[in-house]
């Protein structure tokens, strides 16, 4: 495809998103980020990565109520900062520990392997349940995520029924994240209008703590807030002080535990996010301690050997990720001989605990672009919502996917 035929047809698939003010972040810090290319898969490999996040999302369920009760020491291995231990202690009133998370996987000759759990705040959302509908309509191809935009209308509603079984108030509803953030304020409105709660979006920089509860600023009224949806990292949160010096993040985290706000996703979302736990999952699966034999076979099939120390070097290539990196920050992949294969250059989690984890290579696509042909490697999001596998999504990039990877819709193959 010609490089002008292929901005013909970007412009005509994407500029009616941007129009109707739902997707307007096609581009990214002036770069391409959403592809107007698409990606075919058959129905077994779409089926197989629902099995495994579903599976998965159990093996994660099942260990937060023993993090829970542990002692300070294991939260801190676990790199939870000290101002959220009473937060991610707090029995949450759900049946499940994340509203909406995302896995990510690699297609790889032995199967799908996890990388990682984005379950406090996943991003990617707009794209999967709602552009990639778009796309496959263009293209005149089923979606693979067909019917899943209605999942996060069902796992709101639930989240809710269940607090409210709870009593636990819900009655003033906010939607907050940094509102000069394209992206992160287009997500949250999106999961606003299809929520189907009576709430509104606030900005990050407009809420307040006072009189010992969290305010959101409207207009000149402060409006109690009792249910926040925040796409607002909590390790973020855990270190975030008013101009006066006042900790006012860790302030919030102790409304949090003493249940005087309620957040989606809870604290035992951010609990499963670092990346720690995952070493903890594969030293009880290799010690044979904790697990069942099914769920050691689950560890065994989707997972990779991640450890807090390096036990790699000199025998299998590995990676090095901090434990609440996110976007592929900080991560750096090395031989079999320890040198440097490819490393992301975001200082932000250099000063981060790491984790060591066995490195395996993400399969090589073929797609058009701006610039034209491009050969990147393919990485799978698969989101789990309310505990249920729903849709999922694809990116493409580097041998690290990194924040400006493209994002590539998907369909499946006809007829087949």
């Amino acid at each position: 495809m010609r490089k002008e035929e292929y901005r013909e047809r970007r412009e005509h698939i994407y500029r009616p998103l941007r129009e109707a003010g739902i997707f307007t972040w096609d581009y990214l810090y002036e770069e391409e980020y959403a592809l107007a290319d698409i990606h075919l898969i058959p129905s077994a490999l779409r089926h197989e990565i629902a099995a495994a996040t579903a599976q998965l999302g159990r093996i994660f369920q099942r260990v937060v109520p023993v993090l829970q009760q542990a002692d300070d020491r294991l939260l801190h291995e676990l790199g939870i900062p000290e101002e959220a231990w009473g937060a991610v202690r707090l029995r949450s009133k759900l049946s499940y520990p994340t509203v909406i998370g995302r896995f990510d996987f690699a297609q790889t000759l032995e199967g799908l392997k996890m990388l990682e759990f984005n379950s406090d705040t996943p991003t990617g959302i707009v794209e999967a349940f709602y552009v990639n509908e778009h796309l496959c309509r263009y293209y005149g191809v089923k979606n693979p995520n067909q019917g899943h935009e209605h999942d996060l209308h069902q796992a709101f509603q639930q989240a809710v029924e269940e607090y409210k079984k709870a009593n636990i108030p819900t009655e003033h509803v906010v939607f907050s994240s940094l509102d000069w953030h394209e992206e992160d304020a287009g997500t949250t409105r999106y999961l606003l209008e299809n929520s189907g709660l009576e709430g509104r979006f606030v900005p990050l920089a407009d809420l307040r703590v006072w009189q010992d509860r969290l305010y959101a600023k409207v207009g000149e009224e402060l409006i109690p807030v009792d249910l926040l949806y925040r796409l607002h990292a909590l390790e973020k949160l855990a270190a975030e002080q008013d101009e006066e010096g006042y900790p006012t993040g860790a302030h919030v985290l102790d409304l949090i535990a003493r249940r005087r706000l309620t957040v989606i996703n809870p604290p035992t979302g951010f609990l499963m996010q670092t990346k720690a736990l995952q070493a903890l999952i594969w030293s009880l699966h290799e010690e044979g301690q904790f697990w069942s034999e099914e769920e050691h076979a689950i560890i065994d099939a989707y997972m990779l050997p991640t450890y807090f120390e390096n036990r790699f070097a000199g025998s299998t290539a590995y990676v090095t990720k901090p434990i609440f990196g996110r976007e592929g920050g900080g991560v750096t992949l090395y031989s079999q001989e320890g040198e440097t294969i490819a490393r992301d250059m975001e200082q932000e989690y250099w000063e981060q605990p790491m984790i060591y984890q066995q490195l395996v290579k993400l399969p090589q696509v073929s797609v058009h672009t701006l610039k034209g042909r491009y050969e990147g490697h393919l990485l799978w999001g698969s989101f789990l919502l309310g505990g249920k596998p729903s849709a999922i999504i694809a990116r493409v990039g580097g041998k690290i996917t990194s924040n400006l990877s493209y994002y590539l819709p998907i369909g499946l193959i006809p007829n087949e």
